[in-house]
């Protein structure tokens, strides 16, 4: 019996235990928890401009496969910069908008997108690549992109015809570390200096930080850290952040992969940095402060995560996007991939032309990064 799909317009079509059989996969991005507090909390939907479309795979009425899927009405929360091919259509008469996009909205974090349980995982991504572009021209779409999978799943997308695009972010990786201590004896003496430094200037200022997991993070701290969230937010863009108040508290749902870093003068806390994590990796993703502290920042976002990875055996570090400060504080540059294709010929072939043109830059950025890491010269 061949596949049969279908698109949904809420993750609630198909339930958690459903949705949780065929994702397999601690990576808690694609937790039906996190999907539904999206969902729920308005985050996404109505008029975000993220409209889920997940599209479901059956095969003999039992569900094989799912790809977590975004009709767009703008480019923002995805990370992977394409203002400038609107621009082309717009400029040529031809609608950008909408489009198809398979991310986790605001969430620029390397990860499976096509969840399966299937022997044949090019049988199927050969129908997805199909069905994604059958939807495209019953929706006027211009065409479907995937956004941060991995390097292994990126390879399989690439017999559906889609361009293959590179990035550039900073991770950091546990070399089997003892503690923190351990891992800055890796730096040459100045860099070692200079973030010891940097970690006793915020003590110095009468700010403490705690680590809070599971049963430990409560609904006042979820209160709390909206706050700090929306300040900071509001300073940096002059707008508030996109996700809401509700989408905290449904969080506490998988607190089991939350980590919470409060930092606090004295009983008040002043600020916070939200990190979720597997059984491998922990992100960090959402940052805020109602005050200034000299290098707060660095500590909760970073040496606060180091140190956690560290406690936990987790293997890798991934911070976010972008920030070129990472480097010095030993977050070694990885490339990132997506995956593109256009519905118009035309465009297609130059997108293809411009992605290729754009890894020759984004590889030699990467290996200028690595010039500047901390780490002490082996001879």
């Amino acid at each position: 019996m061949p596949f049969a799909s279908r698109f949904i317009n809420s993750i609630t079509e198909v339930g958690a235990d459903r949705w949780q059989a065929v994702a397999g996969t601690d990576y808690p991005f694609l937790r039906y928890d996190f999907l539904y507090a999206l969902e729920a909390s308005g985050s996404v939907g109505a008029n975000s401009g993220w409209q889920p479309r997940h599209l479901l795979i059956e095969e003999n009425g039992e569900l094989v496969a799912a790809l977590p899927l975004y009709l767009k009405q703008h480019s923002y929360g995805e990370y992977v910069f394409d203002w400038s091919w609107a621009d082309a259509w717009h400029r040529n008469g031809i609608p950008y908008y909408p489009k198809l996009v398979s991310a986790i909205p605001f969430t620029p974090a390397t990860g499976p997108r096509l969840l399966y349980q299937h022997s044949d995982p090019g049988t199927l991504m050969d129908y997805v690549g199909k069905t994604l572009k059958h939807y495209c021209q019953e929706q006027g779409a211009s065409g479907w992109h995937v956004l941060f999978p991995e390097q292994a799943e990126s390879s399989l997308w690439q017999q559906t015809g889609a361009h293959l695009r590179i990035g550039c972010q900073f991770h950091w990786f546990n070399n089997h570390y003892r503690d923190f201590d351990d891992f800055l004896a890796t730096f040459s003496s100045r860099k070692r200096k200079n973030l010891n430094k940097e970690r006793r200037r915020v003590s110095e200022q009468g700010v403490q930080l705690h680590r809070l997991t599971g049963e430990a993070i409560t609904e006042e701290h979820w209160r709390r850290f909206y706050h700090f969230y929306q300040i900071t937010y509001a300073k940096r863009s002059g707008h508030g952040g996109y996700l809401t108040a509700d989408f905290f508290r449904r969080l506490h749902a998988m607190r089991d992969q939350l980590l919470l870093v409060i930092a606090c003068e004295g009983e008040t806390a002043i600020a916070g940095a939200l990190y979720f994590f597997s059984s491998t990796t922990l992100y960090g993703r959402y940052w805020g402060a109602i005050k200034d502290v000299d290098q707060l920042h660095f500590e909760a976002c970073y040496y606060q995560g180091i140190e956690f990875c560290i406690e936990r055996g987790l293997q890798r570090f991934d911070p976010g996007a972008q920030g070129e400060h990472k480097i010095q504080r030993g977050f070694q540059p990885v490339l990132t991939y997506s995956r593109h294709w256009l519905a118009h010929p035309g465009f297609h072939e130059a997108v293809g032309r411009f992605v290729a043109e754009e890894a020759d830059h984004v590889r030699d950025y990467r290996q200028q990064a690595c010039a500047l890491l901390p780490f002490r010269k082996v001879h």
